[in-house]
């Protein structure tokens, strides 16, 4: 009786505390921080291999983070924030829970100043301060299938249906669309954070102006996901207006201008990386080939052209040549799901049973929902005489693949044999 009386009395609480907390501006949600913290880092390889890698320029990379890290520090929470430059030419910018933020290479062009930037990574900030990605994975997703992804991203071996979970809310985080109101959250949070980072807020202002410029031809991908209708333009520019703004805040700078050029010099290694993605979807894989010869050519830092002309190679049967291109690649960007899974590949077809299994291991580590590493991984033991561990792999491959692998057939085969 006591019990019961004691649930009752838990579950009015919490119908009263959910009652109270204001739906627009509250940073409250049920997902526990670091479930949240958790699930948020778990997909950042996942983000970087949908958004066509990392930018191979450690200098890039730093500066992007140092000015980050730097608007971080006038946040609301306290998280592990993390920034990173993405190779991809769509013109995008998007965080994920607890912390990750991401901007394109494609949008980073596009920007003029310093300020711009700021603009764009403190909106992404406001997202993240304000849990809108946690509000959202709670009205989608089961709380007790959060935690179980949460805890599965943090073990060893997250087997089973919490794998296709785990890609069904992927897809879902890196699409996911906000509405006015949250989009109006996160610019004034911001606005703030970029003035207190010591930067003119009218730099945000600009990239709406920039992306309204875009939308007539090339529209930004950033645009279906953050709506952009007139009135925030103008409300956001009434609310700069109506603050008491004093000293020199930052317009532009030096570091800026300079990576900004650095891209523009690596840009046609790019526009030949993507010439040749798309004839290898075609197909026409002599073709793409050529375009990510070229690409490296242009820039001996294009791993993602590594990567597919070592594939191309290995298709055709040229090994030597294949394990070459792969080589470079990983040693360019030796923490990436696609540098490590093409080397577990390459050392699958030479025989390397031992280390292929090394390098698909830390793939898997990666990104855990992907079958092809669990197929090779099965191969690989199977080779090696592991009757268990290969029908372990074979059969995660299976419940993975969805009937969409060329593989799949071949995988069922081994699992009946063995």
């Amino acid at each position: 009786m006591i019990k019961h009386h004691l649930k009752v009395v838990f579950l009015l609480s919490l119908v009263l505390l959910l009652g109270c907390a204001p739906s627009s501006n509250s940073f409250f949600t049920l997902l526990p921080e670091r479930k949240e913290i958790e699930i948020g880092h778990g997909y950042i390889p996942t983000a970087i291999e949908e958004f066509d890698g990392l930018y191979p320029e450690e200098e890039a990379q730093n500066y992007i983070s140092n000015l980050g890290n730097h608007l971080a520090k006038s946040a609301h929470r306290k998280l592990p924030y993390k920034f990173y430059l993405v190779n991809s030419e769509v013109i995008n910018a998007f965080a994920l829970p607890g912390g990750p933020v991401f901007i394109t290479r494609g949008l980073l062009l596009e920007l003029e100043n310093e300020s711009q930037l700021v603009g764009v990574l403190a909106h992404e900030l406001g997202h993240i301060n304000a849990r809108h990605h946690a509000k959202f994975l709670e009205r989608m997703v089961a709380l007790n299938i959060l935690l179980n992804i949460g805890s599965a991203l943090v073990s060893d071996k997250p087997y089973g249906q919490i794998l296709v979970q785990f890609g069904q809310i992927g897809g879902q985080l890196l699409a996911l669309k906000f509405s006015r109101d949250q989009e109006r959250e996160a610019d004034r949070l911001g606005i703030e954070y970029t003035i207190k980072g010591g930067y003119d807020p009218h730099g945000l202002i600009e990239v709406f102006y920039i992306f309204k410029r875009l939308e007539k031809n090339r529209p930004p991908e950033w645009l279906s996901t953050h709506p952009l209708p007139e009135t925030r333009i103008k409300e956001n520019t009434q609310f700069i207006s109506s603050l008491s703004l004093s000293g020199n805040l930052i317009k532009d700078s030096e570091n800026f201008q300079k990576i900004k050029r650095s891209l523009i010099e690596t840009k046609p290694s790019f526009d030949e990386f993507y010439k040749g993605k798309k004839l290898y979807r075609e197909g026409r894989k002599d073709l793409a080939y050529r375009h990510f010869l070229r690409a490296v050519e242009l820039w001996n830092k294009n791993y993602e052209a590594m990567l597919y002309a070592s594939l191309i190679a290995l298709e055709q049967g040229r090994v030597d040549e294949s394990l070459d291109y792969a080589s470079r690649a990983h040693k360019l960007v030796p923490n990436v799901f696609s540098t490590n899974y093409v080397m577990g590949l390459v050392q699958f077809r030479r025989g390397n049973h031992r280390d292929s299994i090394r390098y698909l291991e830390e793939a898997r580590r990666l990104i855990p929902n992907n079958p092809d590493v669990y197929y090779y991984l099965g191969r690989n033991w199977e080779a090696l005489g592991n009757r268990q561990r290969a029908l372990e792999n074979y059969k995660t491959a299976v419940e993975l693949s969805g009937g969409k692998r060329p593989w799949e057939q071949d995988a069922r085969e081994r699992l009946r044999m063995l």
